[in-house]
């Protein structure tokens, strides 16, 4: 099975990155791409350049068995939609299958993503919660709580021996950490070390992002 964790990435840090190795570990998957959103749908462009926003991921799973940049929105240009990525990912994935890494608020909004309701035909959906969490205290959507009620899984053998189609819910280590404040730091001049990784510093550091 091969994770897909898409995001902004403005910058990644660890409450990126620690969810993700659980994820990884805990599913045993193949591997996880990292992949940029080029230009994301639902929000302002991003502050650093795509190619800065790459490099910084690069920077940060550097040496990591397993994780992978992906580019591939990037290159594509124009507005980043996840279901042209899963579509691509697929014919490249030789018969493995897909798995749709998603935090909770990123969820509740996944209505709204454009031809959602056909990404769970390519891949399954697995959706990062702190532990105390509770699926209704975010999903307001009546479709989307029905795809919910329609494919959620509680077994994690089930859900990695399906190829498609199925959600699961699953608790992770939640950092209190955001890209919006770490940008907001460094604007202020603030010490930003412990929120990401000191090589993602760095390329701040060279490239004058966010200053």
């Amino acid at each position: 099975m091969i994770g897909i964790y898409g995001g902004t990435f403005d910058p990644v840090h660890y409450g990126h990155l620690r969810p993700a190795l659980e994820v990884y570990e805990d599913f045993a998957l193949s591997e996880l791409r990292f992949v940029p959103c080029g230009q994301p749908p639902h929000r302002r462009a991003p502050q650093a350049s795509p190619a800065q926003r790459l490099a910084m991921v690069e920077r940060a799973i550097a040496g990591l068995p397993g994780f992978i940049a992906d580019d591939r929105e990037i290159r594509r240009g124009g507005t980043s939609y996840m279901i042209d990525t899963l579509r691509s990912l697929q014919a490249e994935a030789g018969g493995q299958s897909l798995c749709l890494i998603l935090g909770v608020d990123a969820f509740a909004a996944f209505h709204t993503w454009h031809d959602w309701q056909d990404i769970p035909r390519l891949c399954n959906l697995l959706i990062m919660h702190r532990p105390e969490f509770e699926p209704g205290q975010v999903i307001q959507d009546g479709e989307l709580q029905q795809l919910v009620n329609d494919r959620q899984v509680h077994d994690r053998a089930q859900f990695r021996n399906s190829h498609s189609g199925k959600l699961i819910f699953y608790p992770v280590t939640q950092l209190d950490i955001s890209s919006t404040r770490i940008r907001a730091a460094i604007s202020q001049g603030r010490n930003i070390r412990f929120l990401l990784p000191d090589a993602v510093i760095s390329v701040i550091e060279q490239e004058g992002i966010y200053q």
